[in-house]
């Protein structure tokens, strides 16, 4: 394709997506198709000749749109707000129209320097302190795979330079809780540190926050049992219930004992860009590394996961590779993103960052935030003045967890297995309308649903569309009971 012919199929391609955000709103919000029926659209032999922009553009509708869950819908309440906002599509755009290699400072001086800025200017923008450094990562879970390899090593006297894992005389222990992502239990494989070293801890009952007191116990007794604790990961917005753990209690603890302290942020960091939510992370200047995803509720598109630390030093000496091929005038002198994580080569994200923030401003970013903090609180009001609904964890931010209880009839309240039956049963119910969706999860061993408001589009009348849907969802499954 030359630059001429690329020129008229972008034009083509942009009005397409300009038509299709437009048209979101009229698109069911779950994907309509049954498993394999995309893929049996798709012919089984590779293309033997060159098809017209056209033709492709045409699949693309045909195909492939049916087989897409809408994220960018404004009735997408499920998993967390996913949202690529234009202005950092454009970024994006650039980004891949440029073609750029990210292998180090001298492929591509302005891929470094920008990111530089840009996570900087991030790290201002969230209140935190000079003292930390940035990068950008695909995602938070490769971040906290980097940060458990990073307490690995320091707890391990650089073990990764011998014998490794193998010849320690201890095992290293990871300290989380159940309310965590699903990405700290990966990391802890992946990071060579075994399942068997990953301690779950108490959380308080109401909060689902990690119990300090819990975590100091379960670190003395491995120390009293001769292993090593090498990390704690803290999350502030836990995955399930949005639960914010205390950072700085859990810091203490962490200084005391010299462990690594990981502060998994990765949809919540977004809220601190509003000064009136940073003392859900107090203590975090005392942390050793943070992630936080852009690319969830501010709406920078993925991959645009940020990875601070404070310890560069320890981070290159950790993550460095020199091979001959690399080296420049330059080093010494410049960042070298390469032994910032695993990857050798990067793509541009940073683009995407700078133009979404000085195209859509911060000060359009935090008012899209505070209305979807308030259509939580609102959301919340509703549920807790309704009869047999509940609100079954602290609405710490824009994720509300709601049970519905209804009674049989002989009057009694639903229970066990045959509540947890019910409420997929409703769930399930919206989300095949393609009206709405949620996602339910599991607290306290029985099935809840959890609704996250933060779909860039999602206003005030959406979340009312969505309350009723959930009270005309779960009648209608409870005249069978």
């Amino acid at each position: 394709m030359s630059p001429e012919e690329f020129r008229l199929a972008g034009h083509e391609l942009i009005d397409w997506i300009a038509d299709y955000r437009q048209r979101i709103p009229d698109l069911p919000v779950r994907a309509q198709v049954q498993p394999g029926e995309v893929r049996r659209a798709l012919p089984d032999e590779p293309p033997q000749s060159i098809d017209s922009f056209a033709t492709v553009l045409a699949d693309l509708e045909r195909t492939i749109v049916p087989g897409v869950t809408q994220v960018q819908h404004p009735m997408h309440f499920g998993w967390f707000p996913s949202n690529a906002s234009l202005a950092s599509v454009l970024g994006d755009i650039a980004c891949s129209g440029m073609g750029t290699l990210g292998i180090s400072w001298e492929s591509c001086p302005a891929l470094t320097e920008l990111e530089e800025v840009v996570c900087d200017w991030l790290r201002q923008l969230t209140g935190l302190s000079d003292q930390w450094h940035g990068t950008i990562h695909d995602t938070a879970s490769t971040a906290c795979v980097v940060a458990l390899i990073l307490a690995r090593e320091r707890a391990s006297q650089f073990s990764k330079n011998g014998p490794g894992l193998q010849g320690l005389p201890a095992p290293l222990v990871v300290y989380s809780t159940a309310q965590a992502h699903s990405s700290i239990a990966k990391a802890v494989q992946v990071a060579g540190l075994g399942n068997d070293n990953l301690r779950m801890i108490a959380e308080d009952p109401d909060t689902r926050a990690m119990l300090p007191a819990a975590l100091q116990e379960a670190i003395t007794q491995d120390l009293h049992n001769g292993r090593t604790p090498a990390a704690i990961v803290c999350s502030v917005g836990a995955t399930g219930t949005t639960a914010m753990d205390p950072v700085q209690a859990i810091a203490d603890i962490a200084n005391e004992h010299g462990i690594w302290l990981h502060v998994d942020a990765a949809m919540a960091g977004s809220a601190m860009l509003l000064p009136e939510c940073r003392h859900l992370w107090a203590g975090v200047e005392q942390a050793d590394s943070i992630a936080w995803n852009p690319h969830k509720w501010m709406g920078t598109i993925l991959d645009t996961a940020l990875f601070y630390v404070k310890d560069v030093e320890h981070l290159e000496r950790v993550m460095s590779t020199n091979p001959a091929y690399l080296r420049s005038t330059a080093d010494g002198e410049v960042t070298q993103y390469r032994d910032w994580g695993i990857p050798l080569g990067r793509r541009f994200r940073a683009l995407k960052l700078w133009f979404h923030l000085r195209l859509d401003g911060l000060e359009a970013i935090q008012t899209r935030l505070r209305r979807d903090l308030d259509n939580a609180r609102w959301l919340q009001n509703q549920v807790e003045q309704t009869e047999g609904w509940q609100v079954v964890a602290p609405v710490s931010l824009q994720t509300v967890c709601v049970r519905h209880t209804p009674r049989t009839k002989n009057g009694s309240p639903l229970t066990g297995d045959e509540l947890d039956r019910y409420t997929l049963g409703w769930v399930e119910a919206i989300n095949a309308s393609g009206a709405a969706f949620l996602s339910p999860s599991v607290l306290d061993e029985r099935w809840m649903v959890r609704v996250s408001i933060g779909v860039e589009g999602t206003t005030r009348e959406h979340v009312e569309q969505l309350w009723a849907l959930m009270r005309h969802a779960s009648s209608t499954q409870s005249i069978s009971l």
